[in-house]
């Protein structure tokens, strides 16, 4: 099993499924479609707790800073600088980005792992940066690089080949990593 710190995007909590994943797979939950609800982040946070797993939120950092959770997930569309104010003790940022403008706004948001995405094809998407380009923008970043888009068991195990990237998932950990 490796070290590596990868993620999986959830937007429902199921508790079946993430008590099969190893633990070195953080949570994020994400769900832009409506106004967050503290009682289901509560909930949340008790199973990552209890399950020894990291919990991250997506895009609300003052309910990350009150409900004092392991971190946030800054998506390529926020590019609020304030960010950087949530560099509190024990409060990891993450955040994604597609091109080499996005990464240097990550940077100036102080990130401490970046997604870049996509980088493989995904089947409803032509687009992909390819494990190349990932690698050219990787090392436009210092700190750990993530993986996302298009992740299958093969390019999972082209991510760990490379140096010391993780992923992160939706469809491929909820549908074949733990069968």
């Amino acid at each position: 099993m490796t070290h590596k710190l990868n993620f999986y995007f959830i937007k429902h909590l199921d508790t079946n499924l993430i008590k099969k994943l190893p633990k070195n797979i953080a949570i994020i939950y994400r769900d832009y479609s409506q106004k967050y609800d503290e009682e289901k982040i509560l909930k949340i946070k008790k199973f990552c707790t209890l399950d020894r797993r990291k919990f991250f939120l997506a895009n609300d950092l003052a309910l990350v800073k009150k409900l004092n959770l392991d971190g946030a997930y800054i998506p390529s569309f926020n590019k609020d600088i304030a960010v950087v104010g949530l560099k509190l003790k024990n409060i990891l940022i993450l955040g994604s980005a597609h091109n080499i403008k996005e990464i240097n706004q990550k940077k100036r948001q102080k990130v401490d792992y970046l997604f870049i995405s996509p980088v493989f094809k995904k089947t409803r998407k032509n687009n992909s940066l390819g494990l190349i380009k990932f690698c050219i923008l990787s090392k436009k970043f210092n700190n750990k690089v993530i993986a996302l888009g298009g992740i299958s068991k093969n390019n999972t195990n082209k991510i760990n080949n490379l140096k010391d990237f993780g992923f992160a998932s939706i469809s491929y950990i909820k549908n074949d990593m733990i069968i």
